[in-house]
């Protein structure tokens, strides 16, 4: 069965998010391990479309998964804003995501793209050529 490699991904991601939370801010929330291993494992499926699209096109839409899955995660688990608070931040919708973060994540989409693929690659799993 190819499931082991998502899931190892998902939670590579997961780790990946909660470790950039962790240095950024000093804390984490156990949300944050789902929406991180969510994103990476979307990010690098980007890679496997048919016809995917030039690198920098994929970072913007990678930038725009975490967004959306962080405004998704905020509307459920932040409503009282103690994972993150955006309020005070410029051009913020709900306090939940902004522009300045939804910018930063544009180079952690590309460096995301560049570590699923090379562990796609790199990853094998005793099972991954059974049918």
């Amino acid at each position: 069965m190819k499931i082991w490699k998502p899931i190892f991904l998902f939670y590579l991601g997961g780790m990946a998010y909660c470790a950039m939370e962790l240095g950024w801010r000093g804390r984490t929330h156990g949300s944050m391990f789902v929406t991180g291993g969510l994103c990476f494992v979307l990010i690098g499926r980007l890679n496997q479309v048919p016809s995917p699209l030039p690198l920098l096109p994929r970072a913007l839409v990678g930038a725009g998964i975490i967004t959306m899955l962080e405004l998704g995660c905020g509307m459920l688990f932040n409503r009282s804003y103690t994972v993150w608070d955006y309020r005070n931040v410029p051009l913020n919708f709900r306090g939940q995501i902004c522009l300045p973060f939804c910018l930063l994540w544009i180079p952690i989409s590309l460096l995301a793209i560049r570590l699923y693929a090379g562990l796609d690659r790199l990853l094998t799993f005793p099972d991954d050529g059974v049918k």
